[in-house]
């Protein structure tokens, strides 16, 4: 629910009681799972970084690195993401609590890409530069998501669009 709260008010709507009422629970008890709001917002941080690991680990299933890579970027650009969670964070971004939790996400996602790439033979600077890009291409597709969401291709125009992008990320 933190989280859901998040995405619908940024980092202010992250207290306890909010969160105790919308569950229909009462202050006490979220006050018993949560010591302070620094802790629930600490907690909050926390399982929204666990999904970037949670991603890598479905997606090291598949042996083909442009497997992963097609299939990451299919998770990311699903119209019902969580994309204003992220965008939330980008927001309080220099926020003491939020800022060193959002560069470590941001570090290990393209970390993440930069090795997929390494993986499809690409030289390391090169790699490197790609998964920048590609990590650039997804904030834009999550801001034009929240924003303008006309803009994001239909379902069933999706695929050509992700094709189009992985082109070129992969054109050398």
């Amino acid at each position: 629910m933190a989280l859901v709260m998040l995405a619908e008010g940024g980092l202010a709507a992250l207290a306890i009681e909010p969160i105790a009422s919308r569950l229909g629970a009462t202050k006490g008890s979220g006050y018993w799972h949560f010591a302070n709001r620094a802790a629930l917002v600490d907690a909050t941080l926390q399982r929204w970084e666990g999904h970037t690991e949670e991603i890598i680990e479905r997606l090291e299933i598949h042996a083909d690195p442009l497997i992963r890579l097609r299939e990451l970027f299919t998770s990311v650009t699903d119209p019902q993401g969580p994309h204003a969670v992220e965008l939330a964070l980008l927001a309080c971004v220099d926020d003491p609590a939020v800022a060193p939790v959002v560069q470590r996400v941001t570090k290990r996602r393209v970390d993440y890409v930069r090795k997929l790439f390494l993986d499809l033979d690409f030289e390391p600077i090169e790699a490197a530069q790609r998964a920048t890009m590609a990590y650039a291409i997804y904030l834009g597709h999550t801001q034009l998501a929240r924003t303008r969401a006309s803009a994001i291709p239909a379902e069933m125009v999706l695929v050509a669009y992700l094709d189009s992008i992985l082109a070129r990320l992969l054109s050398r």
